[in-house]
């Protein structure tokens, strides 16, 4: 139930545009005059939306009746993006935590199901906190372990790593051992740390946010990096920052 409410726009979205997209296709070939796929991928459209919105086949009943099953699931797709617009998470006056703001304290259980409390590295250590989509995706994948090739220097500079996602213990654990993960990642159930800092969806409120927090001694925030597909560069940023923090 948790995983339908975190991604039910991303559900909406699938489910009502496959239909919308077998129509397309198929009203795309009628008014085009082919029976070949490549159509759906070329960029041709002004005589699509006249044949959508207009009659330019009078007589032909198969035309008129997929026109009408495309011109349908087109306007309650249309419908959907308006509501997603507005009652997506970001109209929820969500404020993300900027440059200088206090990060919040919290605890959560780390891979092995530990609590892990901010705490007890507050005053003590330097942070990198990466928020991130989800466990063992592509882009996560090379986050992740870039954040591991690099553990050793980070450490150096006196920076504990915190990766943080929605996923369970499990999982993490899963994912830790998979990569070789030598750092703590933290079940976030519900995303309350997330929202905590911030930190919005992406690609239309459909994929969570990928974003590295630097945070000093104090528990204040010195730099922020924001890239969805940049997920390297993450590590990268982070350790110009750390090796910048007196």
């Amino acid at each position: 139930m948790e995983f339908i409410i975190d991604n039910i726009w991303l559900i909406l979205f699938v489910v009502w545009g496959l239909p919308l997209g077998y129509y397309r296709s198929k009203f795309r070939k009628m008014v085009y005059q082919t029976n070949s796929w490549i159509i759906n991928i070329k960029p041709v459209f002004i005589k699509e939306l006249q044949a959508l919105w207009g009659n330019i086949y009078p007589d032909n009943i198969k035309y008129k009746r997929f026109r009408n099953f495309y011109r349908f699931y087109l306007s309650i797709y249309i419908v959907l993006f308006i509501a997603y617009l507005n009652l997506n998470p970001k109209s929820d006056n969500m404020k993300q935590l900027a440059i200088g703001d206090t990060i919040p304290k919290f605890e959560l259980n780390d891979q092995y199901g530990n609590l892990f409390s901010l705490e007890n590295v507050l005053g003590k250590k330097n942070l990198v906190i990466f928020f991130y989509p989800k466990d063992d995706s592509p882009g996560c994948t090379k986050e992740a372990c870039a954040f591991r090739d690099q553990f050793e220097i980070f450490a150096d500079y006196e920076a504990t790593i915190l990766g943080i996602s929605s996923q369970s213990v499990k999982s993490h654990l899963n994912f830790a051992e998979k990569h070789r993960l030598n750092y703590t990642l933290l079940s976030d159930p519900g995303n309350k740390v997330r929202k905590q800092f911030g930190v919005q969806r992406n690609f239309f409120g459909l994929i969570p946010g990928r974003v590295t927090y630097v945070v000093d001694k104090s528990g204040k925030i010195v730099y922020q990096f924001n890239s969805q597909i940049q997920p390297e560069k993450h590590v990268n940023e982070a350790l110009r920052i750390i090796k910048s923090i007196k």
